[in-house]
């Protein structure tokens, strides 16, 4: 694997300094369920209704070892008196914690059985028994279709609603082609993060508890917890180390076993440990968001495009959760061309399926790839290139702030158009792209295709608290309202602290590097923390310790400026010591609250991918892979990097093998890893590039960086247009031998995920035999 970026200064008078991510001593990295169990700890486990629309009669379990082990069953009647049915809260709505009486969904916790081992826990679950009625409750709306014949919908707020831009009827009569009700479709995606959802709940004195939960919104987790078991806030403490990968489903879909782990403990006036199996969590979590696009685009001879109008329906499962805040980012993504006039009618539906939730770039990797999908449409009806067909309708700066109404940016730093150029435009790709053609026709039952795509993604920033401490000893410790998520963090935050402090000690930044320790989020101890989500923790984290060490330093310059006269020279240690003789406050607390200018902006990139088919096996290989990604100045690109690698190979996950499939009843069956494929090592491209641009100037940016987690997964588009592209070659052989017509060769549908067996239906074994009988004639 080949990694490049630009030349980059990181100097401390610069940038932060470089380090590596932040490991503990040993090497060893402890999370929820390492912690030890307290004595007297039992341990729960969820069950769960394979029922969409029922009523819970009844919860028995079968007479076996693990039935003898129960200690007893959570249910909605376990709630205190004073307390709420309340499992999970986000700004925009709540859910219930357990049915009462009636489960909405497969899927949906119905309680959970307490035992005295985390194995026979799991057991009693899967051994339940549970007796349900459907008796006067109606049918179940299990698709986007269902929902949309019983006007069951979710309202989008106001704040959250996309504008349209310019007229979609006087566009269309401008347009020399038009393409009426095409349809795209594409599926959910569960999250596979390395640790399932976990939580450690503890009783304390006074009435309070104590929870360890894996956890992106440790917050929220507070505020349900209290709200459930009736207790003000302050008397709930929860707690994250460090989560093993959240990716958006340890946002607001782990409060729920947070808060059941807590209601135990409470009841049972005992530690309670949760862990779910990888079973229990892919069917209960949810995932990406499921949806359905048609559309309407009207087009000029020449591949430039003059009206597009979308009708969306979003499937959001049973509960609004993060659904309102889809529709505003994923119209935000398809505005990444320049559609001349756009329009839209956006659904949010409501089915009886698991809620659907936040997941790694939510709403953008849907948007971005509908918006691919027209043009490719488009370029195929036109018999054009799709990538002149993409230049063509890129952006100018006028028009990109046409479209992005209220962002803040500089021409100058619009970087996308030179960005495209420079991976699908150039002589090295028209080379590729030759070189590809040749073996294509070299080739009968291999096929190879390139493809690039744009991105533009609009990333928005939330306040984050900070807090900077000095000890005695002159170490430092830093908190933040931000949680590590393997996302680097701790290091960028470590980095940007010691940069600041830095100013005060000749020695600058490489030395106080070491002295400089991240904790653990705390509740009690960092309020308004918000939630780690959005791409833009890290860097808001980050300037929310630059806040506080700037008081810090603003305290003690003067002190040391009357040290230099009297000593010559002023160590860092010297300056703490003396400072704590002289009372100085050596704790300094921050809140970053974004600017109207800072609250929001894009983010540029492209990605070009060469793959090579198997028609006999609908088997894919990723020959070649090059990201060219705007991370504005880069606080750390080491991490950055690392980011937008894995991001990208989660997203090939996503278009090309993740595939979530249901039974009649919305259960999920693909709930293992024997029939739901996740990327693995050979997957990855056997050439990967990944080139961090650092860009100019961004006077609104911490340090004038831009966020790295979420946009690079957009990029692995460009895998799935490869993969189109070879299907086309391999049907053109077919139609050119059969005597079809080209067009219907270059036409096809092809929704995410395309897996072995679509390739195959595509271009694989059924064309196969047709032009073997073809040959034979």
């Amino acid at each position: 694997m080949h990694r490049s970026r630009e030349p980059h200064l990181n100097t401390a008078e610069q940038r932060p300094l470089a380090t590596r991510r932040q490991q503990p001593d040993r090497g060893e990295a402890v999370y929820v369920d390492d912690i030890p169990s307290p004595k007297d700890c039992v341990y729960g486990a969820f069950i769960y209704s394979t029922k969409p629309l029922a009523r819970i009669k009844k919860v028995d379990f079968k007479a076996s070892l693990a039935s003898e082990k129960i200690l007893t069953f959570i249910s909605a009647k376990d709630i205190p008196e004073n307390g709420e049915n309340i499992g999970s809260a986000t700004p925009v709505g709540t859910e219930a914690l357990f049915p009462d009486p009636v489960a909405n969904c497969a899927g949906q916790a119905i309680g959970v059985v307490i035992a005295e081992t985390q194995r026979y826990a799991n057991m009693a679950a899967k051994q339940a028994l549970v007796e349900y009625s459907t008796e006067g409750l109606g049918k179940p709306i299990l698709t986007v279709e269902d929902a949309v014949e019983n006007n069951s919908y979710f309202e989008i707020p106001s704040e959250y609603t996309p504008t349209p831009v310019g007229d979609f009827s006087k566009g269309m009569e401008e347009a020399d082609i038009k393409i009426s009700s095409a349809e795209v479709k594409l599926g959910s995606q569960y999250y596979f993060y390395m640790e399932t959802q976990v939580a450690l709940a503890i009783p304390d004195e006074d009435n309070c508890i104590t929870v360890y939960s894996s956890s992106q919104s440790p917050e929220f987790t507070q505020s349900v917890i209290a709200r459930c078991l009736g207790i003000p806030f302050h008397n709930v403490r929860v707690i994250t180390r460090r989560v093993g990968g959240g990716f958006g489903g340890k946002g607001f879909r782990s409060i729920p076993l947070a808060t059941a782990c807590a209601l135990a403990a409470y009841k049972l006036h005992r530690p309670v440990r949760m862990y779910m199996d990888r079973n229990t969590d892919m069917v209960t979590i949810g995932g990406r968001h499921p949806l359905k696009v048609k559309y309407d685009v009207g087009f000029k001879s020449d591949g430039r495009i003059t009206a597009l109008n979308l009708y969306v329906l979003i499937n959001a499962g049973i509960t609004r959760d993060y659904s309102p805040y889809f529709p505003r980012k994923f119209i935000a993504s398809i505005k990444k061309y320049n559609w001349s006039n756009l329009s839209f009618d956006v659904r949010l539906c409501k089915t009886n399926l698991t809620s659907k939730s936040s997941m790694r770039a939510p709403g953008h990797v849907q948007g971005s790839f509908v918006a691919d999908a027209i043009i490719e449409n488009v370029a195929s009806v036109l018999s054009l290139e799709t990538n002149h067909v993409r230049r063509t309708n890129l952006h100018s700066f006028d028009s990109l702030m046409l479209f992005y109404e209220g962002v803040n940016e500089e021409a100058n730093n619009y970087t996308l158009p030179s960005i495209f150029d420079k991976l699908a435009v150039s002589p090295d790709y028209q080379s590729r792209a030759e070189a590809v053609r040749n073996f294509n026709y070299a080739n009968k039952w291999k096929k190879r295709g390139i493809s690039s795509v744009p991105i533009v993604y609009m990333v928005y920033c939330n306040p984050i608290p900070g807090r900077v401490s000095v000890f005695n000893d002159a170490s430092i410790v830093v908190e933040v309202g931000g949680v590590e998520l393997g996302q680097g963090l701790w290091t960028k935050v470590k980095q940007m602290t010691a940069f600041c402090l830095g100013q005060l000690w000749e020695d600058g930044s490489e030395k106080l590097l070491e002295r400089v320790r991240i904790i653990q989020a705390d509740t009690l101890s960092m309020v308004q923390g918000w939630i780690t989500a959005g791409s833009t923790t890290s860097e808001s984290s980050c300037a929310a310790v630059q806040l506080a060490c700037n008081v810090l330093v603003e305290r003690l310059k003067p002190l040391k400026d009357r040290l230099l006269e009297e000593k010559g020279v002023v160590s860092w240690d010297l300056l703490i010591s003396q400072s704590v003789k002289e009372y100085v406050n050596l704790s300094a607390s921050s809140l970053h609250v974004p600017s109207q200018n800072s609250a929001k902006y894009l983010i540029y990139g492209a990605g070009t991918s060469e793959v090579e088919v198997d028609i006999l096996t609908g088997a894919t290989t990723i020959l070649r892979s090059d990201i060219s990604y705007d991370c504005g100045q880069s606080l750390n690109p080491a991490v950055d990097l690392g980011q937008a690698e894995g991001c990208f190979v989660q997203g090939i996950g996503f278009f090309l093998y993740e595939e979530c499939l249901t039974n009649s009843d919305g259960l999920l069956i693909t709930n293992n890893t024997w029939n739901y494929k996740i990327p693995t090592i050979d997957v990855i491209p056997k050439e990967f590039n990944v080139e961090i641009i650092n860009s100019g100037h961004h006077k609104y940016r911490v340090l004038s960086s831009k966020a790295s987690g979420e946009p690079p997964l957009l990029l692995a588009a460009s895998v799935h247009g490869a993969v189109r592209e070879a299907i086309r070659a391999a049907r053109l052989d077919y139609f050119s031998t059969s005597g079809g017509s080209q067009g219907s060769a270059l036409t096809f549908d092809m929704d995410p995920p395309t897996t072995m067996e679509t390739v195959k239906e595509l271009c694989g074994l059924d064309i196969v035999e047709k032009y073997l009988v073809g040959l034979i004639k």
